[in-house]
């Protein structure tokens, strides 16, 4: 639905559209076309272009011009900062990422006729919308159901931004809990609402800002109110300016210290998203605001108009969020929890080199620097960055969604397994991982040939590697005689949040920790595929098994080694003789696959491999029938 929040922009004059104006009302969204890299003046300040009255998610005109016009060759970055590779060529980026025709085709022109099917009109720039297909036309329901008393509640201040659906105005409560307090109101116009879509992704938002709530950086959500005009959401103002802004004027690019503690609160409220069964699938600067001016003042993420509630086990296919941050996995129309992963490895590359990982001058080209494309960790000033913040940058950037850290291994001392000491914090609670609950199911609904090749690889890993599992199983609260069971799944308590929602008395997992969001998503829901628990107990070595993710473990230096030492253990402890037949059936695949499975066995005795070892525990990608469709 466009930002919640804009700025006042008091740099004069834009001289593309006015030579009058002294103060303009931006709100500012990089699209495909546009740059926001700072201008150094003369005077060694940083300017950024004006524009007029430009909205959130759509232009008429391109008001940041390409940095790279005809004629024109040097960086308008700073000194010492080095471009984008993607815009290291002129007219285009580099050549050698289109040799050949791009498969499959482009998503922008799927993106651009989605963008028809929302707005009812030409597509313009911005945010990339969903698309759920055409509709019929017919009568719209415009009536949300929210109070009819905003005049009564609040008075409106100045606008403070603009965007495609609406504006936001700074606004003040008149009686009740609010009364003389200081609010935001985002104010959506009914009469752009033209389609259904845009009427639905106006209830969820609301939907959401109303169910997630408690989290010190989450924009608060006070009401929603509605008259025959406009939908009013009333929010906590921020008056403390965008994250892009701030990047801004510091010349482009954060100290790593200084984006260590940026980079820690934005993983901090996006666990606690997903903890609760929601991707925000729109994270960049332009969307956390700082509560104040202070250097220390706490961001707040906003905007949830393109989020949406997940069910654990779920995979979206919409094509949405903003083209510089999108996964790779979105546009290939099969998602989860991760998309918003690689979004804020792709913030944490401009906060510390000042440059976007991926970029091109037009949409397609984008997607396909971030389909095709590596990031960039030669040039200035990554030479002076720690070895430590780039591995933590590339461990986010992995085009296998698989092998990305959650963000709560992200924020955890070790990691996935192995140390990371780039956010270390011995301080630090770290929170529950929705993660642990998947892995566990998988585990229980595994054969025993599989579980016991798990086991193998757990006991490969040293006391240090464990330390993240050790953490998220003392949070499960073990019993006296240090096991759990299906009762401790449904009962954890993680004590990074106090009670949220008095209202769920249920002994339901993550009772501590619910909003009504998790209802939404069904998150709970996951604790019934583990029945098998409650009838049996599970101590920490098989723990640790059931908790390893694979993929994450190929991801990480010294692999070769781990899965070496796991397959001594599973020779000695689980390795059999086992046929092409069976193989297949333990991998769910045909007799197809039978061509490559007898590599993975030894001639000589029938068994396993340590390639087909490796292969076994990897598992046969096939593409996921649990992708939801609209």
């Amino acid at each position: 639905m466009g930002q919640c929040y804009g700025k006042v922009n008091h740099t004069g004059v834009n001289e593309t559209t006015t030579s009058n104006a002294t103060a303009t009302t931006t709100t500012v969204v990089v699209s495909a076309d546009q740059e926001r890299t700072p201008v150094p003046s003369g005077n060694g300040a940083v300017n950024v272009p004006s524009v007029k009255n430009t909205p959130a998610r759509s232009s008429n005109q391109n008001p940041w011009p390409s940095p790279y016009p005809h004629g024109v060759s040097a960086s308008p970055l700073p000194p010492g900062v080095s471009p984008s590779p993607a815009r290291t060529s002129r007219g285009s980026t580099p050549r050698r990422f289109f040799r050949r025709p791009f498969p499959p085709p482009s998503p922008a022109k799927h993106i651009k006729a989605s963008l028809v099917k929302r707005l009812g009109g030409k597509p313009k720039e911005g945010p990339i919308p969903e698309d759920r297909g055409a509709e019929p036309e017919q009568a719209l329901d415009k009536s949300f159901g929210y109070g009819k008393n905003f005049g009564a509640k609040y008075e409106l201040g100045k606008e403070v931004g603009r965007g495609h659906f609406g504006h936001t105005c700074s606004a003040r409560g008149k009686k009740g809990e609010l009364k003389d307090q200081p609010v935001a109101v985002k104010i959506i116009s009914k009469a752009k609402m033209t389609t259904a879509i845009s009427i639905e992704d106006v209830r969820r938002e609301v939907k959401i800002l109303k169910a997630l709530s408690g989290h010190k950086h989450l924009v608060k959500f006070y009401d929603a109110c509605e008259d025959a005009n406009n939908v009013y959401i009333v929010m906590e103002l921020c008056e403390g300016g965008e994250l892009l802004d701030r990047i801004l004027a510091r010349g482009g690019r954060y100290t790593e210290e200084d984006a260590k503690a940026i980079v820690v609160q934005i993983l901090s409220v996006v666990s606690f998203c997903h903890l609760q069964g929601v991707v925000h699938r729109d994270l960049k600067p332009e969307n956390f605001l700082f509560t104040s001016g202070g250097e220390d003042a706490d961001m707040k993420l906003i905007d949830f108009g393109l989020s949406d509630f997940i069910r654990p086990d779920e995979r979206l296919n919409d094509i949405v969020g903003s083209a510089y941050y999108v996964a790779p996995e979105v546009l290939h129309r099969s998602y989860s929890l991760e998309a918003d992963i690689w979004s804020i490895g792709v913030i944490t590359y401009i906060l510390l080199c000042g440059s976007r990982p991926f970029w091109a001058r037009t949409e397609s080209g984008i997607f396909r620097s971030v389909l095709r494309s590596d990031p960039n960790f030669d040039d200035l000033p990554w030479p002076s960055v720690s070895p430590e913040a780039k591995d933590f940058v590339k461990r986010l950037l992995n085009k296998d969604y698989r092998k990305r850290m959650t963000a709560v291994q992200a924020l955890s001392k070790f990691g996935v397994i192995t140390y990371h000491p780039w956010l270390q914090d011995d301080s630090r609670t770290i929170p529950l991982d929705i993660l642990i609950y998947k892995l566990v199911k998988s585990y229980l609904h595994a054969t025993p040939f599989k579980r016991v090749a798990l086991k193998a690889l757990s006991k490969a890993l040293t006391e240090d590697e464990l330390v993240y599992l050790r953490a998220q199983f003392r949070l499960l609260e073990p019993n006296r005689d240090g096991s759990v069971s299906l009762e401790n799944f449904k009962m954890v308590i993680d004590r990074l949040y106090d009670p949220i929602n008095l209202s769920l008395k249920s002994k339901m997992a993550l009772v501590r920790n619910a909003t009504e969001a998790m209802g939404e998503s069904r998150v709970p829901d996951i604790v019934n595929t583990m029945g098998s628990l409650a009838y049996r107990k599970m101590y920490f070595e098989e723990f640790c098994a059931a908790a390893i993710s694979t993929h994450q473990l190929e991801a990480v230096e010294g692999w070769e080694q781990i899965a070496s030492i796991a397959f001594e253990h599973f020779e000695q402890e689980g390795n059999r003789v086992i046929s092409i037949e069976e193989l297949a059936r333990e991998l769910n695949v045909g007799p197809s696959a039978y061509s490559f499975l007898k590599d993975w066995i030894r001639i000589s005795d029938g068994k396993l491999s340590l390639l087909g070892y490796t292969k076994f525990l990897h598992g046969v990608t096939l593409r996921s029938s649990n992708t939801r469709h609209h």
